[in-house]
């Protein structure tokens, strides 16, 4: 994959917008790699993988919040406190 810093990407956006067709460019920032510059049939495709949703309160799918309601939570404080350090 081809890298440059971020300073190279200003000078050539036109350059490297037309590289990162082909394949992914990650583009660095004080040495550390900081962005990938890639086509958006790439990103599209990768986005395609994330089945993740977030919903409001409001939203909430009712087969959820049923799931969520019927958690059993232990009442005593200390129970939580003590399963969150193991």
């Amino acid at each position: 994959m081809l890298r440059i810093s971020s300073a190279e990407l200003q000078r050539q956006f036109g350059l490297y917008s037309e590289k990162a067709q082909r394949e992914p460019v990650t583009v660095t920032r004080h040495g550390r790699d900081s962005v990938v510059l890639m086509s958006i049939a790439d990103y599209e495709r990768l986005k395609s993988f994330d089945t993740r949703e977030a919903y409001s309160v409001f939203d909430l799918p009712d087969d959820l919040a049923e799931a969520i309601l019927a958690i059993d939570l232990p009442e005593d404080e200390d129970a939580v406190s003590s399963d969150a350090a193991e």
